[in-house]
């Protein structure tokens, strides 16, 4: 095949967007580099592995929170906005890390969660101590109703009341969207949001390309706070019925927009659930709150709902495809999207999408990354994902780290599910599975430490799956993913790859078919079946096979095969 990856790069012409030719690799801080061995990454084991991150090709990283934390929600659950988390290092290293990726032409984002805090921030702690103060009104805080919470609403991590009662005050309680350790922030405050507008710009004054910006449609909340029809054993409904992207939250994210991102360029990725695809032309049209989004239609097509994982879905290539492209046609009829196939939330993209074991390997690695990475969009990339890395397996709920894994897990055993079903439930879709250490070597602690206990155990294949034995292998995942980002950036393909409309071409109910530009197609297969295609390719650019099946009319595509080829312009 030809080498693409050393080609001189082409200029590119377009729309005006920077954020658009990027390519993102998310850095799970935690788990990515320990330099100074005490089990936990940090920002100077990130600094370490820059000059990775540069061959591998990637020009922007999303950063998981690293903002000082007790790390309930590993980071999500954030004591104080403007300091760095302890066990991450100090201020001065992340301004290290800012300089030094900057000197490789990497652009940094991190990640924004303005929908709640931790129950340790000192706005919360305030607020807990006097009744009277006017960090009371910053969060939620409602009088119980006979006895109990103000109203029925689940947590959104699946157990368990949404309202948790003020200790020391009786018939008084706050909300959380999420765990009790994480009270919601109250965006009916004008002055609330005003504190909040001052800590973004503060950010985006010290250098940062924009956010990803976490949970960001649960800020509006229904000021009735009325109960709702039961859905579950427990006599509670999901909370996100009353309070994910609701009416109202336009004005708050406009003003969101206009204060902080609009003035600085950035770009903002939204984690827009809920979000109606006829919502699209608001949240990412030319005057949209954000840059992009992540739609999790498709992502979720495993499970009944994207907090309640235990209800699992078995689904078909047919369905896949039709949500994966209903997805791309709505976001490019209105603006831009963001593609993804893992992230800290989501299990290995090779145990969740390759559903014959046989092939939970580099050739289905490679299929997905053939899928995803090909279609119209801003490609990311979380950590482990350029080398294939799997879930691991766990015999017992007690080693799960997670906190929704564990509500999970409770919440399937109250709803008649077995203790060894629950357990394979939660193994599938905890979202441990993608926050195991990086498996850098096959040496100790697959070289993410010198030894000392990771924080989170490891997956269990990291002797035979690991960047040591693929950098030198030309048939790696992590050398395919090189590829793909140098195909899209640096090549003669670059412009159909980048700003190309993506179509969907007829094919096998188990091939996801997609065109992009005037002259290249995708076809990847989903199945342990050969598929036959009717197509005459111009030139084979990608496969994830060594040989190709091929007449003068037709190709056969094996077991998830998957090839990127060039057509003659508008050909079939």
């Amino acid at each position: 095949m030809q080498n693409l990856i050393d080609q001189p790069k082409v200029a590119l012409t377009g729309p005006k967007y920077w954020w658009q030719k990027e390519v993102f690799y998310q850095i799970y801080p935690a788990s990515f580099k320990d330099s100074n061995n005490d089990g936990i990454g940090d920002i100077p084991g990130i600094i370490e592995k820059l000059p990775y991150l540069k061959n591998l090709g990637i020009t922007a990283i999303w950063l998981s929170p690293i903002y000082q934390s007790p790390m309930v929600d590993n980071g999500y659950d954030i004591s104080d906005y403007q300091a760095i988390n302890p066990s991450f290092g100090t201020m001065a290293d992340f301004d290290t890390l800012m300089a030094k990726a900057k000197a490789l032409d990497i652009k940094i984002i991190m990640d924004l969660v303005i929908n709640h805090t931790s129950d340790q921030h000192r706005w919360f702690q305030a607020a807990l101590k006097d009744p009277n103060s006017p960090y009371r009104d910053y969060y939620i805080f409602k009088p119980g109703v006979n006895g109990g919470p103000p109203n029925n609403w689940r947590s959104n991590f699946g157990k368990g009341s949404s309202w948790t009662e003020v200790p020391g005050e009786a018939n008084m309680y706050y909300h959380h969207v999420f765990s009790p350790q994480q009270p919601d922030l109250n965006w009916e405050n004008p002055k609330l949001r005003q504190t909040i507008y001052h800590m973004i710009n503060w950010w985006l004054d010290k250098g940062l390309a924009g956010f990803r910006i976490d949970a960001i449609t649960f800020i509006k909340k229904d000021q009735d706070f009325a109960a709702i029809t039961p859905d579950g054993q427990d006599g509670l409904g999901k909370v996100k019925r009353k309070t994910e992207n609701r009416p109202g939250l336009d004005a708050f994210l406009t003003e969101l927009k206009q204060a902080t991102f609009q003035k600085h360029d950035a770009v903002t990725v939204g984690e827009a659930s809920g979000v109606q695809y006829d919502q699209l032309p608001q949240f990412i049209g030319k005057k949209g709150y954000f840059s992009m989004i992540f739609d999790f239609h498709y992502a979720d097509i495993d499970v009944a709902s994207g907090s309640e994982w235990y209800k699992r879905i078995d689904w078909t290539v047919p369905e896949f495809k039709a949500l994966l492209f209903k997805s791309q046609l709505a976001i490019q009829a209105t603006g831009w999207g963001a593609n993804f196939l893992e992230n800290h939330d989501q299990p290995r993209s090779i145990s969740k999408y390759i559903r014959d074991p046989k092939y939970q390997n580099t050739i289905g690695a490679k299929a997905l990354a053939t899928l995803y990475f090909c279609l119209r969009g801003t490609p990311f990339i979380y950590q482990g994902q350029e080398i294939g890395m799997v879930n691991a397996l766990r015999q017992d709920i007690n080693a799960f780290n997670d906190v929704s894994s564990h509500d999970n897990y409770q919440r399937a055993i109250a709803e008649g599910y077995g203790a060894k079903v629950a357990l394979a439930c939660v193994n599938q879709r905890s979202r441990d599975n993608s926050r195991t250490p990086f498996q850098w070597s096959a040496g100790v602690n697959a070289g993410f430490n010198q030894g000392h206990q990771p924080w989170l155990g490891l997956a269990q294949n990291w002797q035979q799956l690991n960047y040591q034995t693929e950098k030198d292998d030309p048939a790696s995942t992590f050398n395919f993913y090189r590829q793909l980002i140098a195909l899209r950036n640096h090549s003669q393909f670059s412009a159909d790859l980048i700003y190309g409309a993506i179509a969907p071409l007829t094919a096998p109910d188990d091939v996801v078919a997609y065109r992009r530009g005037d002259s290249l197609q995708v076809y990847v297969n989903l199945s342990s079946d050969q598929q036959t295609l009717n197509v005459t390719p111009k030139a084979l650019i990608l496969n994830n096979y060594d040989t190709l099946i091929q007449t003068d009319q037709t190709i056969e595509l094996k077991p998830y095969q998957a090839i990127l080829i060039e057509v003659d312009e508008h050909g079939n």
